[in-house]
């Protein structure tokens, strides 16, 4: 019998599939389609200390090999969050959930993170700095190492339980990113986000999307995503979870061996809504495949 579970922070996982933000809601529609249980945790969508209605349409365009995303953290607040979503949560998953949290200035991070770090059934707060897709915020504070650390150490300071950052590819030295959070007291970091990208419509020779670029996603970008994810576990001695084109249980080995502890699977949640839960259960025979025993075995593998 292989063995899946590993341990993200101090909180043990039942194996290492989570949803990542943004690709999943709060997890109810697809708990209509399966039992969500099955999964390590979820990270929910990303919350900001007031509502947002997001970016105008058209906000989503489709390319080879992914997506474009220009959504713009559309979210409900985090009050309506703590006093409507978190309790839905609890009646169809019984596990620790990732908070994702978005923000224009340290002092929004920090006041949601407090907010958020005070719920139970949260496990992880997963700080975004990377955000390609809004104005005056997001990833102007993953691009530069002073300010990742700024709201990492602000954070920190404010909250008990383990503060992941989410670091943006849109940098010239990611790695560089990553050593200056867990300077300031990062208990763990993920990536990678979304690449800045965009698409032109041929016929109204313009952008496709209304914010002119978007977040490239899906399954072409995930040698990208292996080649930061190696670069940072080189740089860092903190967990990593790892991201980007993730699809199936080869990728989240893949992951692993480049550095990853754990493994977020973002836009194949939007092209098949089984496709974490295909992914955990096609994790054991991929493992047995590869002669792996015990996935903690091979974090790093590849270095």
């Amino acid at each position: 019998m292989v063995n899946t579970s590993v341990t993200l922070c101090g909180v043990r996982l039942d194996n290492p599939v989570i949803p990542a933000s943004g690709t999943f809601g709060y997890g109810r529609e697809f708990s209509r389609f399966y039992d969500i249980d099955c999964l390590g945790s979820f990270s929910f969508k990303g919350t900001t200390r007031e509502a947002r209605l997001g970016n105008p349409t058209p906000r989503i365009a489709e390319c080879p090999g992914g997506m474009l995303n220009a959504v713009g953290l559309q979210n409900p607040g985090v009050e309506h969050v703590i006093a409507h979503e978190l309790p839905e949560i609890a009646e169809y998953f019984h596990k620790p959930v990732m908070a994702n949290v978005s923000g224009f200035s340290v002092d929004e991070y920090v006041e949601v993170c407090q907010k958020l770090d005070a719920c139970d059934q949260v496990g992880w707060l997963e700080v975004n700095i990377s955000c390609p897709n809004v104005h005056g915020g997001g990833m102007s504070f993953g691009t530069d190492p002073r300010m990742a650390a700024e709201v990492t150490r602000s954070v920190k300071a404010a909250t008990t339980k383990p503060v992941i950052m989410k670091l943006s590819p849109n940098v010239r030295d990611i790695a560089e990113i990553a050593a200056a959070c867990a300077e300031a007291g990062a208990d763990a970091v993920s990536l990678i986000n979304t690449l800045l990208g965009m698409r032109i419509d041929l016929h109204a020779r313009k952008p496709l999307l209304a914010n002119r670029t978007g977040g490239l996603s899906g399954s072409a970008i995930l040698p990208l995503a292996v080649r930061m994810v190696y670069q940072v576990y080189e740089a860092v001695k903190i967990p990593i979870v790892g991201m980007g084109g993730v699809s199936c249980a080869e990728d989240v080995i893949e992951m692993m061996l480049a550095g990853a502890t754990a493994v977020e699977v973002g836009a194949a949640n939007l092209v098949n809504p089984y496709a974490s839960r295909d992914i955990v259960e096609a994790l054991p025979a991929a493992m047995e495949k590869y002669g792996i025993q015990d996935l903690n075995e091979i974090i790093g593998g590849a270095h």
